[in-house]
């Protein structure tokens, strides 16, 4: 087991995984005739670029540092999106990406001359009010009164104003999905070309954003390919898909050890990781994050809360059964810890930021990063 070679707290990069994600999406790209990008917001560790740069079509950003290294490590497509942007951000996007897209028509109309003398093609990111989402509202573009996305009144009353506003955009965008399958997908899409479908002659392209749990086991890859040719074959447009989480879904671990077990009508596992540093998703979302060789609360017969050395009454990452009694010294160990983890720790309490680790397809465990009292100093003044 690798966790007998490694440092704890440390995430893992499971390389076998990231390929099995990567040759799902890259028949969904030959077969649909699509192209798909990493979203960097959910996973952006470069080690790992060139790989998945041998099966995508490059990378998306939603701001310039993203950008910046999607260009640096990756060099394929590099596409943009932000709520907004400083004038002194476009100054370099406009030399480091191939597509920017815009959240509103103010944002286009006072970028659009220096996008179109930078020869970048320009896109415009839709809202077409169709809510899909369960019980995560917070990840919800389509919610009343969403910041994300011109509607379709909002354009409309733009264009009687001024005609030439989509003069020069190559593209539309929509992002509505969070982690869904892709019958949400066909539901949005309906919504999508009821509202925006006649501008669609006049675009090249039409990205659908990420929120596709392409690589989820039950997700529906046939009738996503169906939907891309649909759509391609009814407006000759290119699709473009951003997924982060499909891309390491699954293929990555969080490995943390057990400091002390306390007592106070239930037993808490007190750990070197934390759900408020190192998995802020357990606390935002919230959601129970897996962890190998455990159950439900009542489901094993010993019953755990796991909680963290730091100072915050809350830093509750969940409660678990084990078949066995844990010890301290005990090192477990949670899935699905690629996305939305390290591109989202922090050093709250000074507690260090955990190590990475990239687990080859062969089984060999490389040291790819150890951080330091720097790493946490530096950020502060």
């Amino acid at each position: 087991m690798f966790t007998s070679q490694i440092e704890t707290p440390s995430y893992v990069i499971d390389e076998s995984k990231l390929i099995e994600n990567l040759k799902v999406l890259e028949r969904v790209q030959k077969e649909a005739s699509c192209k798909i990008l990493l979203a960097q917001k959910a996973f952006s560790n470069f080690v790992v670029y060139p790989l998945i740069g041998q099966y995508l079509a490059g990378t998306t950003a939603s701001g310039i540092y993203e950008a910046r290294l999607g260009k640096e490590e990756m060099g394929k497509e590099n596409h943009v999106f932000a709520p907004a942007y400083k004038s002194a951000d476009m100054d370099e996007l406009v030399k480091i990406c191939d597509h920017i897209i815009f959240n509103s028509v103010a944002q286009l109309m006072k970028y659009k001359d220096t996008c179109l003398k930078a020869q970048v093609e320009i896109g415009l990111r839709v809202n077409p009010q169709c809510s899909t989402q369960g019980d995560h509202a917070i990840y919800d573009p389509c919610a009343d009164g969403s910041r994300l996305g011109v509607t379709l009144k909002a354009l409309e009353e733009a264009l009687s104003k001024d005609a030439s506003v989509l003069d020069g955009v190559s593209g539309l965008h929509f992002h509505t999905l969070c982690e869904q399958n892709s019958d949400d997908l066909e539901t949005t899409l309906v919504a999508f070309t009821d509202k925006f479908g006649k501008f669609l002659p006049q675009m090249k392209w039409v990205n659908m954003g990420g929120g596709h749990h392409i690589t989820r086991a039950d997700y529906d890859v046939d009738r996503l390919i169906r939907l891309v040719k649909e759509l391609r074959a009814k407006y000759d447009v290119q699709v473009y898909l951003e997924p982060g989480e499909a891309i390491a879904l699954n293929a990555g671990y969080f490995v943390t050890e057990v400091l002390d077990i306390v007592e106070n009508g239930i037993k808490t596992l007190i750990l070197d990781g934390s759900a408020a540093c190192h998995m802020p998703d357990v606390l935002e979302m919230p959601y129970r994050p897996p962890l190998r060789d455990s159950g439900e609360w009542g489901e094993k017969p010993f019953e755990y809360r796991l909680s963290s050395y730091t100072c915050l009454a809350g830093d509750i990452i969940g409660d678990y059964s084990f078949d066995h009694e844990i010890q301290v010294g005990d090192r477990l160990i949670f899935e699905d810890m690629a996305i939305y983890s390290m591109v989202k720790n922090n050093t709250f309490n000074g507690i260090p930021l955990p190590s990475i680790y990239l687990l080859h397809a062969d089984g060999e465990i490389e040291l790819v990063k150890k951080f330091g009292y720097e790493d946490f100093k530096n950020r502060l003044s």
